[in-house]
């Protein structure tokens, strides 16, 4: 590991000044070399965006910073790409035109901070801005107050007339129960057009972060990031401050980390199957799916003290410990679910119904899938073997044994073959790391402080690559903390899935990246502007997802 960071590291130093710490090589460096540099690690490297982070970092060193986050998985790991912007009208030059995944990260970055990305294909907001909304008012800027308030009176919103029939699924999903809204032109049964028209809800958890909580506190708000799988948020932040730190958590806290990870990702998975089921109609397989699930919710609550929710990560380790008495359940329970699951679910998939519904729909190309930047089993669908798990060990993945599934049909089938073999792979890593607890303390004795030291986090999510990056501030406080959520990088991809499939199919394609919309939303208010203005009353736009 340390002779290919070393290696990596001299290779880029053509390209700027370069430091390596806990296995993160960063790159400093400018506007002219910055083409060059990303292609070199496209291409030579076969590096994949994860995502790009802006920093206000003005009151340091007057000016700001943009940091474009790359993984090399064949070598295990993450190269930040930093520039230096200045204060004064504030731009870079955009990746985008090189890296269309780049698109929602920088320009979240430029309605978030008012950094213009110089090249950038699109003008439009992706956070959408109410039309009274202050001039200037950039939330992630440091002098902009946590607490302050933007009154807007009587909201409008603009929509764009489209040409040909328009449907839309949203604003609030009526399988998903999260706000979404898809526009999708249809020309007859074919669906010619989509568009997300998202960003709906605000909680300001990045904000909130680096303003009123401290290093301990954090854990339980990025447990809520997600409301299915907000574990794996936990550890993904307690890991990148860790890094940032320079801990390094006992064996046994680690074990138990990745124990309730995998927890997680089985009844995510199944939770995922019973809703697949529900939008083609088959509710026999959806309600058997979650009879199958409930146990692993069970087992969540025996381990932790809650099925959902489960406040067990600090920095430096986990809160509670897994004693004998509930090993033998956890076995008994991995044991039951794998013959339930593995006596029905092959029956389920074989059925001519939901072969006819999902086989040949919702296709993402590989070179789609990987200009985009998709991750998780939605990649792993469409021929991309990347798992974080695998390429970025962490906590006691490096002492499990486990295949990665990948399938080559880049449809809905294929990404329900994945999910399905993930579970059988999750049962036995589960077993795996039961049956060999380390004896060790459950976290360490201090935890020491390092004002503005960086770290980078990342876990396997069941949706797919969740990173998480911080700066550490003062009085054990962040001054940055960026979340890039698995359903962030994949939800751009439904627009490449849904185009030429059937209206009918919509639901189950929408459903198939498993898309948690609340992960990915960042604000309180939209307004989609995107050309010839239409102005509509919040009744209207109520009444376009009946």
């Amino acid at each position: 590991m340390r002779s290919q960071v070393t290696e990596v590291a001299k290779k880029l130093k053509a390209f700027g000044e370069v430091y390596v710490r806990d296995g993160v090589v960063k790159v400093v460096t400018d506007e002219d070399r910055l083409k060059d540099l990303i292609l070199y690690m496209l291409q030579s490297l076969n590096a994949r965006l994860a995502t790009t982070v802006g920093v206000d970092t003005r009151v340091l060193t007057h000016n700001y910073r943009v940091i474009h986050i790359f993984s090399i998985d064949d070598l295990k790991i993450y190269v930040l790409v930093e520039l230096k912007v200045p204060k004064e009208r504030p731009a870079v030059r955009s990746i985008t035109p090189l890296i269309p995944g780049a698109d929602w990260s920088e320009r979240e970055v430029r309605d978030l901070l008012g950094i213009e990305f110089k090249g950038h294909p699109t003008k439009e907001y992706l956070i959408r801005r109410p039309k009274l909304w202050l001039e200037h008012a950039y939330p992630l800027r440091k002098d902009y107050p946590h607490s302050k308030k933007v009154l807007v009176p009587s909201p409008q919103y603009d929509i764009e007339p489209t040409k040909g029939f328009s449907v839309a699924i949203g604003p609030y999903h009526p399988a998903l129960h999260e706000p979404e809204h898809f526009e999708l032109v249809v020309d007859g049964e074919r669906i010619v057009e989509a568009r997300y028209c998202g960003f709906m809800v605000h909680r300001g958890i990045e904000k909130l972060g680096e303003s009123r909580l401290d290093i301990y506190q954090i854990p339980f708000i990025a447990e809520r990031i997600c409301g299915i799988c907000g574990f794996t948020h936990s550890v993904a932040y307690t890991q990148a401050v860790e890094s940032a730190l320079g801990i390094d958590p006992p064996e046994r806290a680690k074990y138990i980390r990745s124990i309730l990870l995998e927890i997680e990702r089985v009844h995510s998975h199944l939770l995922w199957f019973g809703v697949l089921f529900h939008v083609l109609g088959f509710d026999t397989g959806f309600m058997n799916v979650w009879r199958i699930r409930e146990p692993v919710m069970e087992l969540a609550e025996l381990l932790t003290g809650n099925r959902k929710t489960y406040g067990v990560n600090k920095v430096g380790g986990v809160r509670r410990d897994i004693d004998e008495s509930k090993v033998k359940k956890v076995k008994e329970v991995v044991n039951r679910v794998r013959k339930e699951f593995t006596e029905l679910i092959d029956k389920f998939l074989n059925l001519s119904e939901v072969i006819e519904r999902t086989k040949g729909v919702g296709v993402l190309e590989v070179s789609d899938a990987k200009k985009l930047c998709v991750v998780g089993p939605n990649a792993r669908a469409s021929s991309i073997d990347i798992d974080t798990r695998r390429d970025h060990p962490y906590a006691a993945y490096p002492n499990a044994e486990f295949k990665v599934p990948v399938s080559d049909g880049c449809d809905v089938y294929s990404r329900a073959l994945v999910r399905r073999d993930e579970i059988l792979e999750s049962l036995s890593i589960i077993e795996q790391l039961v049956s060999d607890l380390p004896k060790t303390p459950l976290s360490v004795e201090e935890v020491p402080f390092k004002e503005l030291s960086e770290g980078v986090g990342a876990t396997e999510a069941p949706r797919g690559e969740n990173v998480h990056y911080v700066i550490t501030g003062r009085s054990r406080k962040l001054f940055r903390w960026r979340v890039r959520a698995p359903s962030y990088a994949n939800i751009p991809s439904l627009l490449y899935m849904l185009r030429g499939q059937h209206l009918a199919d919509a639901p189950a394609i929408i459903a198939s990246i498993d898309p948690c919309f609340s992960c990915t939303d960042r604000v309180l208010v939209i307004n989609l502007r995107y050309g010839t203005k239409r102005y509509v009353t919040l009744r209207k736009l109520r009444s376009l997802g009946e």
